[in-house]
């Protein structure tokens, strides 16, 4: 991490601010004016920029206009007397994150200055392009059709709807127009519509204002913002709630839109990439997606076909996810004997390609030897049995998309693999399928993993203890141990249906 750059005529208020950080175990470096920091920031940048306002020669406005050109994403944090509420306006209207007035708490200073490195970091995480784009693996027919558009639209800035199935890889395609398009050295930033509450999702895409709501403690650069002169990937675009619809429709349409709160437009020069597994002209038709809408993304159209489609891949990417999961956890990767291999080849796997990578961190995790025989796979595949979904297996608790709790029983899911518990659980596994997951979202650049599988674990108690209570919201809350105001918020949160009151 970058240090906190000080900007002060004042020495005993630098001295006190390096001290409150330094006790945070925070880096400073330290300015006397304006002049020094705009030198320094020829060869090197911080992490946050705190400035007095008033200082010999160039002032801290001239200092936030000049860094704000440069690195519009840096968090500057501004110092001015507690009556000049001039300075502050201009701090405000200059891209500052917020102003600190004189005389100052120093504990207060520090919380923002906090605040501040968060979201810096934040930024930072976004912003940066994925060291090494996951390579697109396939030799099927079908698959080269999908390489072939990748490579005829390599020099093209239109948008894309990409189609298909849960799990066969729209964000794998969705990376690989962007490292192949003219905007490959910008933000690529991904985006699931279907994963943010509605209530959440406008400001998540257009930024928002400081005090547009209750908690806006600073102006909040959005994804459209983050992905300037980039790409955006709105994945579940069929999900997106009908009134964002409109907004998103008058971003394509006039290049520019409105911070939630805000009154001056923001110009967008952003390529979008659309994605859904749904059938978005049965929508349209069911007044669920505004046709208009529909039209403006619908430019190009990338069909990905299912894993059934293309079975005879399934060989090259089992190798690959086996390699991959043992990388993840530092053992040497299992080998598929060739009776084994053969027997992946014929299955259907609804779950597509992201089923067949669950099922490679299964192998990895509990096959016993380093050669997997057909009895190792999950007994469910083997004995032929419908494929059951989390929801519809009893005593399990689904972590994410195809991961669930561990326990003696395997069976195979939509999703992947479900691990059905048979008497007392063993933290063990699914604590370490858990761990998998999230190392496997992390070595994929996936962003809010703590959030993605916090919600799905959530989900999963809630639904598992409506079951239990045929429905019984207070009763579901007593068994989890939370309140039932808390349990009626999660439900609407969540999306979870099924509950009633007692």
């Amino acid at each position: 991490m970058k240090p906190i750059w000080i900007v002060d005529d004042d020495a005993s208020i630098r001295w006190v601010l390096e001290k409150a950080l330094a006790r945070e175990s925070l880096e400073t470096r330290s300015f006397a004016n304006a002049r020094e920091a705009m030198t320094a920031f020829e060869t090197d940048t911080p992490q946050v920029l705190v400035s007095d306002i008033r200082m010999p020669g160039e002032s801290g406005i001239d200092l936030l206009q000049a860094v704000k050109e440069r690195h519009p994403g840096l968090p500057v944090i501004i110092i001015t007397a507690f009556s000049d509420l001039d300075s502050a306006v201009s701090s405000f209207q200059g891209g500052a994150f917020d102003y600190l007035a004189k005389p100052f708490d120093i504990d207060k200073a520090v919380s923002l200055i906090r605040r501040a490195l968060e979201e810096s970091l934040r930024e930072a995480s976004v912003e940066a392009p994925p060291a090494e784009t996951p390579e697109i693996l396939g030799h099927a027919p079908a698959m080269q059709e999908v390489f072939r558009a990748i490579g005829r639209l390599s020099q093209s800035n239109v948008t894309v709807l990409i189609t298909g199935e849960s799990g066969t890889g729209k964000e794998l395609v969705a990376r690989a127009l962007h490292k192949h398009s003219p905007r490959a050295q910008q933000p690529f930033i991904a985006l699931n519509t279907a994963a943010i509450p509605k209530d959440l999702l406008e400001s998540e895409l257009f930024g928002h204002e400081r005090g547009a709501f209750t908690g806006a403690q600073a102006m909040r650069r959005g994804r459209f913002e983050q992905a300037e002169d980039g790409t955006l990937f709105l994945d579940e675009i069929g999900d997106m709630p009908f009134d964002l619809q409109t907004r998103l429709l008058r971003v394509l349409s006039d290049g520019h839109f409105y911070r939630v709160g805000g009154h001056q437009p923001v110009k967008a020069n952003v390529r979008v990439i659309a994605a859904t597994h749904q059938n978005l002209e049965q929508r349209v038709r069911d007044g669920l997606f505004r046709e208009d809408l529909y039209h403006r993304l619908n430019v190009i159209r990338l069909r990905l076909p299912s894993l059934r489609e293309r079975n005879e891949d399934i060989p090259v990417l089992t190798r690959h996810f086996l390699v991959q999961s043992a990388h993840q956890l530092g053992v040497e990767p299992k080998r598929m004997s060739e009776q084994a291999m053969r027997f992946l080849s014929g299955l259907e796997l609804p779950g597509n390609v992201r089923q067949l990578e669950n099922l490679c961190n299964w192998i990895t995790v509990m096959a016993p030897g380093q050669t997997v025989e057909v009895k190792d796979l999950p007994r469910d595949l083997t004995q032929g049995s419908a494929p059951l979904t989390g929801s519809a297996v009893p005593n399990v608790v689904p972590l994410s998309d195809g991961i669930v709790s561990a326990g003696a029983q395997p069976m195979a899911s939509g999703g992947g693999v479900v691990l059905q518990t048979a008497g007392a659980q063993s933290p063990e596994g699914w604590l370490g399928l858990l761990e998998l997951q999230a190392a496997g979202m992390l070595s994929a650049g996936q962003m809010d993993v703590m959030d993605i599988l916090g919600r799905q674990f959530e989900s999963a108690l809630i639904r598992t203890a409506l079951k239990h209570t045929h429905g019984r919201k207070n009763d579901a809350a007593m068994r989890l141990g939370i309140g039932r105001n808390t349990i009626t918020r999660k439900i609407v949160e969540l999306g979870i249906d099924g509950a009633r009151e007692e």
